[in-house]
C-alpha cells in the first residue's frame, strides 16, 4: 500500500545562495513534499498518533532551512530529505524546492529529489 501524505506551497524566507549578496538577504523558497507512508492502523483506529503530522513537518523544514543556510538548494533538500525519513514513519519523501525570484523570466527555478529510507 502507497498512501501520501503531502505539504504544497511551503513557503519559507531564509537564507540561501552561493554569491556573496544572496548571503546578505533573506529569499523566499517554496517547498512541496509527497512523504510515502502506511495509514492503515491511523486509519483503523482514527488516530493522529499513527500518521505523519503535517504541521509538525513543516516547523521542522522551516527551522532545518535557517539552520542549514545551504549554498546549494540539492544540499538543502538532501538534509530536509535526510531528517524527514529519519524522524517520521516514511518510507520515500519527494522533495521539491522551488526559488521563484532567482530567474527573472522563469516562473520559478529549483530541484525535485527523490529518497528512500535505509531497510
Amino acid at each position: 500500500m502507497s498512501d501520501i501524505v503531502f505539504i504544497e506551497g511551503l513557503q519559507i524566507n531564509t537564507l540561501i545562495g552561493v554569491y556573496s549578496w544572496e548571503r546578505a538577504i533573506k529569499q523566499q523558497l517554496i517547498i512541496d513534499a509527497e512523504m510515502v507512508c502506511d495509514m492503515t492502523r491511523a486509519i483503523k483506529d482514527d488516530d493522529v498518533a499513527h500518521v505523519i503530522n503535517y504541521k509538525t513537518v513543516c516547523e521542522d523544514m522551516e527551522r532545518l532551512c535557517h539552520e542549514i543556510q545551504a549554498e546549494l538548494l540539492e544540499t538543502l533538500a538532501d538534509k530536509i530529505a535526510d531528517h524527514v525519513l529519519r524522524h517520521y514513519p516514511c518510507s520515500q519523501i519527494t522533495l521539491i524546492i522551488h526559488k521563484p525570484n532567482a530567474i527573472k523570466d522563469a516562473k520559478s527555478v529549483g530541484v525535485k529529489i527523490v529518497r528512500k529510507a535505509a531497510v
